[in-house]
């Protein structure tokens, strides 16, 4: 009786219903973190200053004021969402050492961390259907996207992300964990949180496969079905100028697919696959995931939309 109270009493300090986690800049790297902080933040500040100055231009030009456009500025929006989300706790490892976070602050970031991914799927869904209407029934595109129609739109992927997220992460609380809480990353990711827990995650591993189901599992394929009426649809145009044209519009959109999939995927195949991977792999591809698209997304339009181009032209040569 004795020898298994003993056990209890080490069991209860090795594990914890309040725990502290050590997030984790670049592993291998300790050394050399305040110079590896430059080049991340001029990530975030291009982040930061591409997705706000599209938000700027579309809303003081009038004539980006477009279903498309609108599509774009929730896009932005939600890149924004997702560089501020990670940003404090990544900076602050790299500048003053700070990787201690508690698993209440954990909650906080992984909900606006999953809830602004979620959010930027269900947007690339919209932008997707955009298109397609579009391009395969151009004559009923404004009365089919009007402004209150993408406002529900809106308030949908909105609503979609809370209801998802909200349940995945009070499931973590009755969780215990134990005392050595070390996550793969700068940010608190659950797939990450969930391995370090000393209990049942059973339900959390369900809740979690229901949520990538309902977003990842209904998202791409709708994508995909899109882009195959789309694609049908710009060969059977005659002519080879006017196809290109048409398929030229798209071009934006499925580089912003790309960019935001391609990295998800692949860590989240990392995280379940790649276990003997080395921890730097880990680090620098969670680091793409959540970088790349709010860096790149900004650019591409730029680039590849005239309308936009334009716009940012004007707004600084003024």
């Amino acid at each position: 009786m004795l020898q298994i109270q003993d056990n209890m009493d080490i069991l209860s300090n090795l594990t914890s219903r309040f725990p502290t986690f050590l997030l984790t800049g670049i592993p291998g790297l300790e050394s050399a973190q305040a110079w590896i902080s430059i080049p991340f933040c001029c990530l975030y500040a291009i982040a930061l200053s591409g997705n706000s100055m599209i938000l700027l231009v579309i809303s003081t030009q009038h004539s980006l004021h477009e279903p498309m456009y609108y599509f774009l500025s929730m896009l932005s929006a939600t890149d924004l969402g997702l560089t501020l989300s990670t940003m404090s706790t990544t900076l602050g490892i790299f500048w003053f050492n700070a990787n201690e976070v508690s698993l209440d602050s954990c909650i906080v970031q992984m909900f606006f961390l999953h809830g602004f991914s979620v959010m930027e799927s269900g947007v690339l869904v919209s932008m997707a259907f955009d298109r397609y209407v579009a391009i395969c029934d151009p004559l009923r595109y404004t009365t089919i996207l009007t402004n209150s129609r993408i406002i529900q739109m809106g308030l949908l992927v909105i609503i979609r992300a809370v209801v998802l997220i909200v349940p995945l992460l009070v499931l973590l609380k009755p969780l215990s964990f134990c005392r050595m809480n070390t996550l793969s990353h700068s940010y608190c990711y659950h797939p990450d949180v969930i391995k370090l827990a000393c209990s049942d995650t059973q339900a959390n591993s369900i809740c979690g496969l229901v949520d990538l189901i309902l977003t990842t599992g209904i998202d791409t394929p709708c994508i995909v079905l899109s882009y195959t009426f789309i694609i049908y649809s710009v060969l059977s145009i005659a002519s080879p100028e006017e196809r290109y044209k048409v398929f030229n519009t798209c071009v934006s959109h499925m580089g912003a697919v790309a960019i935001f999939y391609i990295p998800m995927i692949s860590l989240s195949l990392v995280h379940r696959y790649g276990r003997s991977a080395p921890k730097v792999v880990h680090s620098m591809m969670a680091n793409v995931y959540l970088l790349l698209p709010p860096v790149l997304n900004p650019i591409i339009y730029s680039v590849k939309t005239k309308q936009i181009r334009k716009a940012i032209l004007n707004f600084l040569t003024k």
